[in-house]
């Protein structure tokens, strides 16, 4: 992807080298995935003490190395939160006839609060629709390369489309109108609307990358591959086999890696906004 020399986003919260101790709560990314599958599918218990760990020892971590390693990163996604938001503007102009209400992206090291709850490592990047900004610990870049196998720009630039594809759909209500199931359902059931809200957030990652690459011409050959690996490699099924060893569908809460690209891919194919109702469909 041609990212170099690009505009950057304003909406922007640099807070690296702020971290705080704390346990995270409230919130759900791809390595939270990764810590409840791993611990919570065979214990039955939650792994607070086990994020604990984790967490000062990403500290650590970061104290040791510093954030100068990251300004690369930090400059490529800030350059991609800017194309979220020029793709985002246009559409909602031009499909809604409305304004597109721009989230905040927060960059962190090891922990940082968030109205969801405390940020942290183990997470990784996800958004918080109450106060609807994006969070992200640049160092979860080099473990979708070294720990699920997902290489490239691209793949870095659809995980950023994905957790903004959620601020859309804020902004759209269907967060809402989730959110409002989950007393009355049971967690099974819930978990099922939980993967149809992913599909769609992973649809809708896929009409920004049609549209961004329509807008400026910014692709190279293979990028659409590099995503479309990184959305299989984050499958609840994939994850599962690998941590588990056996997959459980009833935990299923983001789609399996087969899903999770079929949906990328129809949104990237078609572009449409209104295309992607993964809510009405017995297809996922």
């Amino acid at each position: 992807m041609r990212w170099r020399g690009r505009q950057t986003s304003n909406n922007v919260e640099d807070r690296r080298g702020n971290s705080r101790g704390r346990v995270v709560g409230g919130t759900i990314g791809v390595g939270t995935i990764i810590f409840f599958l791993a611990y919570t599918l065979l214990t039955g218990e939650a792994p607070t003490e086990l994020l604990q760990q984790n967490q000062q020892t990403q500290q650590t971590q970061t104290q040791n190395t510093g954030q100068g390693r990251n300004d690369d990163l930090a400059q490529f996604t800030k350059v991609i939160f800017k194309d979220t938001e020029d793709v985002w503007s246009k559409v909602f102009r031009d499909e809604f006839h409305a304004a597109y209400r721009k989230p905040k992206l927060v960059l962190y090291s090891g922990s940082t609060p968030a109205a969801c709850g405390m940020a942290s490592a183990a997470t990784g990047p996800f958004y918080c629709p109450a106060d609807e900004k994006v969070y992200i610990d640049l160092d979860f870049f080099r473990d979708l390369k070294r720990k699920f196998g997902a290489s490239g720009d691209f793949a870095m630039a659809y995980i950023i489309a994905h957790e903004v594809g959620h601020h859309v759909q804020k902004l759209l209500g269907i967060t809402k109108q989730v959110q409002q199931q989950r007393r009355r359902l049971s967690r099974t059931a819930y978990n099922k609307l939980s993967v149809r809200l992913e599909l769609q957030a992973d649809y809708l990652a896929g009409v920004w990358a049609n549209h961004i690459e329509k807008m400026k011409h910014v692709l190279d050959p293979g990028d659409i591959q590099e995503a479309v690996n990184a959305a299989a490699s984050v499958g609840d099924d994939r994850l599962q086999k690998k941590y588990t060893g056996h997959v459980m569908p009833d935990a299923f809460t983001h789609g399996t890696s087969k899903q999770r690209t079929r949906w990328f891919l129809k949104g990237f194919e078609s572009g449409d906004i209104r295309g992607g109702d993964t809510f009405n469909t017995n297809q996922l």
